[in-house]
């Protein structure tokens, strides 16, 4: 008797369990979303300063380049003219690519922001970046061909070595760029997400709800 008490109050303390897990659960789902927002719009905020001083570096190279590319082009002959040509053409489209992205980013309203839209963007960034360093192998591949044609074509020899010097140059400093921010913002998400988890759970802990069967 005293067994079959016991298996009736077990079971009605597990269905009290589950009860209070079916209330908690969704306060906790409006809650945790909640606690956060305000964390996520900074980390976003912090975010945007990053990318914009990788575009202010972008385009101080490219402001650069298009400088000494001009004066290259009208003072020097053979590869070196084309050379400079090239780093000028490269690097229009690098100030237009800066210039796009930091006015992207100053129309952004991140207060009208939520958490999933910040982390999407914030990783939209990262692959574009990961991309783009595949593409600069490709580039600085290409450059390299470049420069080995131009010693088999009389005609066109120097416009070849020196677009093929200009696009190893333009490739390798692209390369390293889009890897060390990709590297930065993909450090600045990690750091996030794990003091997210601290301050929701200082302990370590996690919640586990255990429905009867």
């Amino acid at each position: 008797m005293n067994t079959f008490k016991d298996l009736l109050k077990g079971r009605s303390d597990r269905m009290l369990k589950a009860n209070i897990a079916i209330v908690l659960l969704p306060l906790l789902i409006m809650v945790l979303p909640a606690y956060g927002q305000e964390e996520y719009r900074d980390f976003y905020s912090g975010s945007i300063r990053t990318t914009n001083t990788g575009m202010y570096i972008l385009g101080g190279w490219a402001i650069t380049n298009i400088a000494t590319g001009a004066y290259g082009w009208s003072r020097f002959d053979g590869d070196k003219k084309y050379f400079h040509q090239m780093n000028l053409f490269w690097n229009t489209v690098n100030l237009s690519i800066a210039g796009y992205a930091l006015y992207s980013n100053s129309m952004l309203d991140i207060s009208a922001m939520g958490a999933d839209e910040i982390m999407d963007k914030h990783t939209g960034t990262e692959r574009i970046l990961l991309i783009n360093t595949a593409l600069n192998v490709g580039y600085i591949g290409t450059g390299l061909l470049m420069r080995h044609f131009s010693g088999r074509s009389e005609k066109h020899g120097d416009l070849l070595k020196g677009y093929g010097n200009s696009v190893i140059l333009q490739g390798s400093f692209l390369f390293v760029f889009d890897l060390v921010l990709y590297g930065i913002l993909r450090n600045q998400r990690i750091d996030f997400m794990d003091n997210i988890n601290v301050a929701l759970f200082p302990d370590g802990a996690a919640l586990r709800f255990v429905f009867p069967l």
